[in-house]
């Protein structure tokens, strides 16, 4: 698998990442097998979040993989902060005791890259410049980044924060391009045209942000799986298509158009299953033509200008 630098940071990570959220659902034994399968694919970036499982998932994911020293160089972790009891919270105190609790079940004493997870509408910057200063000092965050926010919401943390943001976690598949949509239809009066949140791809871009694509396969806003659902007849043909044409499946098409994307956005793919995992890494050997992307593009459903 090819490999991407994380933002301006000094990691480098593999194409494709893992996001962990379904991990509590496995046995120690399958969990196991699902992060040795990853690792051995090029996958070394592990998404988790303090939410995901209560918790759960951060620690089948230590215990299956045996978390010593030796284990966790191999290995980028990354999870998030800042949703609890269903609300959203950047305070000092929550960021604090949320790292610590993720370090607690992932057995390690420090976290690759820590996430804000939902922009929180009460955040003090203050606060999390603060609680940054302090993980980043000890030693237990090395990096820092955010998820699901826009450009203004990241210059605001920016301008109290002293460490640099790295990431950015984002939705984004074939069949949810708002991001994308919004770039391509300026100055026009159809809904393609609506900027939902102002310029955050070319922003990231500029910034040397990765964009992190959760949900890579589903549609609209988290309401199925597109690839081989019938209701998207036109946009399953012209990946079963390139499929057949580049030796691959039609999960992994889905994958190479994002890939394709010269922001180099980084997938975090959900599944727990090995051999799915195995066919969507070889979309890191898939090479799109212009043609080819904009051909998926319009076969979602979208128009050009």
């Amino acid at each position: 698998m090819k490999n991407i630098r994380l933002g301006n940071s000094s990691l480098e990570v593999g194409e494709i990442s893992l996001g962990c959220m379904r991990m509590d659902q496995l046995s120690k034994t399958d969990a196991e097998e699902v992060i040795q399968n990853a690792m051995e694919l090029g996958v070394n970036l592990f998404d988790h979040a303090d939410i995901y499982g209560g918790g759960k998932s951060e620690e089948v994911f230590a215990d299956a993989i045996g978390m010593n020293s030796s284990v966790r160089e191999k290995m980028i972790l990354q999870t998030k902060a800042g949703i609890r009891d269903g609300l959203f919270d950047f305070s000092k105190e929550h960021i604090l005791e949320s790292v610590d609790g993720s370090l607690k079940r992932l057995k390690t004493d420090y976290i690759d890259v820590l996430l804000l997870h939902r922009p929180d509408a009460l955040m003090e910057p203050e606060e999390v410049a603060e609680a940054f200063t302090v993980l980043k000092k000890s030693g237990k965050v090395r990096n820092f980044g955010v998820s699901n926010q826009n450009p203004m919401q990241i210059e605001l943390l920016k301008k109290y924060v002293n460490e640099d943001l790295i990431a950015n976690q984002l939705q984004l598949s074939l069949m949810h391009t708002p991001m994308i949509d919004a770039g391509l239809n300026v100055n026009m009066q159809n809904d393609a045209s609506i900027n939902r949140d102002s310029a955050i791809l070319e922003y990231s871009r500029i910034n040397d942000m990765t964009v992190q694509a959760w949900s890579p396969f589903q549609y609209g806003m988290i309401k199925g799986v597109f690839v081989g659902n019938n209701d998207f007849p036109e946009v399953n043909a012209k990946l079963q298509e390139l499929a057949e044409k580049k030796g691959v499946t039609d999960s992994a098409i889905a994958i190479a158009w994002i890939l394709r994307h010269p922001a180099k956005i980084q997938p975090v793919v959900g599944t727990m299953n090995p051999d799915r995992l195995k066919d969507i890494s070889k979309a890191s050997d898939v090479e799109l033509t212009k043609r080819e992307w904009y051909e998926l593009y319009l076969a979602a459903g979208n128009k050009l200008p």
